[in-house]
């Protein structure tokens, strides 16, 4: 896919200053400017990489990186690593030709290495002064998020959250499907459709919490996105379903989704923040996709309050993604300024010993990592099937944007980067009975 069809060369001429410094073999060819430099912080290409003049540098394939205009070059100058290159990325500078999860898997490696490019930095003056490019550095993409308010303040979550969440119900609608389910689905055979897997997993989570035993139990589920596990628990197992978020626009569709299924009577979509539920008892919680907007710091905090909230033999069923070693997403990361500002990825290990201590045990812990990577496959392919829709509801910034973070998140889970667990806990009585299964095998 190429995203734009614009000709390279043309736009953004190949400026040259001459300070007697700036000789390279050919003065017409913006490859060979940059070649000294892209050798040093890339090494051996994987790839081609075309630029705006039409001059190309790498082995052909069917996949090209295009640089567009002089302005990609001087960002990632200006903000060396991921950050340069995500804004060059979102404003268009930087293109693709080809299949994106191939350019970021063959890319990954140099990666690395150029967040540790300080040895380029010759290089980098000599091609910018070569390239007409010695000038301050570009304003970012508006898409770009600068939250406010102290770190998981309650003012800031919201803010966080309403960047990424209320961009839309109809661009969701895009990427999500039918099934409006923002979470890693379950694909239980290779054929499932999204849909499909979606359902699969929202069983899951109703089997693990013993839903399907005991018809009308109470069930908080936090961060309830659109309402799809809550429709989904009150349909097939007639739960009374209390959902929680802070998203305004996710809330009001919830809502609509809710009666539209004729379950006004089971199902209530609340405006809430976590840290304002009390005095109210549920017999199960599910916590999908939500966990990586608490914040290693509230994480105590977080499972004390939910412990709080449930009642003896009562479980907690946590779905999150992961990092080995915990992942606090830096302030001059893509992912951080783009996505999910503030956005931090617990190791499970650490999940598992916050649940303990807030008087959880823990019974069942099981990874999804790979069906996360396929789930987010499906994202991409209904963003591009649907390009144009997408881009007239949210421009066409914030839709490369969207591309840019589900393409490198599905190669993340695919490379093992980074996974998703499932991590279920129950809070015993007072005389330590769990009320757990002897066996998983009514799970599956």
């Amino acid at each position: 896919m190429t995203i734009h069809e614009r000709p390279l060369g043309q736009e953004h001429p190949t400026g040259t200053v001459d300070d007697g410094q700036c000789a390279p073999p050919d003065p017409t060819s913006v490859a060979a400017t940059l070649s000294p430099l892209v050798d040093t912080l890339l090494g051996d290409l994987p790839i081609r990489i075309e630029f705006w003049d039409g001059s190309g540098l790498g082995p052909s394939g069917p996949t090209t990186l295009l640089v567009r205009s002089p302005d990609a070059i001087r960002r990632i100058l200006w903000a060396p690593g991921e950050l340069g290159v995500g804004r060059a990325f979102v404003a268009g500078d930087i293109d693709f030709r080809g299949d994106i999860f191939e350019l970021i898997a063959a890319l990954r490696p140099a990666g690395v290495r150029l967040r540790h490019a300080t040895r380029a930095l010759p290089a980098a003056a000599a091609a910018a002064r070569c390239l007409g490019l010695v000038a301050g550095p570009l304003p970012p993409p508006a898409e770009e998020a600068r939250p406010h308010w102290r770190r998981h303040s309650k003012q800031r979550d919201a803010e966080a959250i309403s960047h990424h969440y209320d961009v839309g119900n109809d661009f969701y609608r895009i990427v999500l499907g039918p099934a409006m389910t923002y979470s890693c689905a379950r694909f239980v055979d290779p054929s499932n459709t999204l849909e499909e897997a979606q359902a699969a997993k929202h069983e899951l989570i109703c089997r693990k919490l013993d839903l399907h035993q005991r018809r009308g139990m109470r069930l908080l589920d936090v961060g309830c996105g659109w309402g799809s596990m809550a429709i989904h628990a009150a349909r097939h197992h007639g739960a009374h379903v209390v959902g929680i978020t802070i998203s305004r626009e996710q809330a009001e569709m919830a809502r609509r989704r809710v009666s539209e299924a004729g379950l006004d009577d089971l199902v209530e979509i609340r405006l809430q923040d976590y840290r304002d539920l009390a005095g109210e008892q549920f017999d199960a919680i599910s916590s999908i996709g939500m966990f990586e907007h608490v914040g290693k710091s509230r994480t105590a905090e977080y499972f004390s309050i939910l412990r709080s909230l449930l009642v003896p033999q009562g479980r907690l069923l946590n779905h999150a993604i992961s990092s080995v070693g915990g992942s606090k997403l830096g302030t001059r990361t893509f992912i951080y300024r783009y996505v999910f500002p503030d956005g931090e990825l617990i190791d499970v290990a650490d999940v598992a010993a916050a649940m303990q201590g807030a008087g959880f045990e823990i019974r069942d812990v099981e990874s999804l990592r790979e069906h996360y990577a396929t789930t987010l496959r499906h994202w991409v392919a209904n963003l591009e099937a649907d390009w144009a829709s997408a881009e007239s509801l949210v421009g066409e910034a914030r839709t490369r944007v969207w591309l840019l973070y589900m393409a490198a998140s599905a190669v993340g889970f695919e490379d093992g980067g980074i996974s998703i667990h499932q991590t279920l806990g129950v809070v015993p009585d007072e005389h330590g009975a769990s009320g757990m299964p002897a066996t998983r095998r009514d799970w599956n």
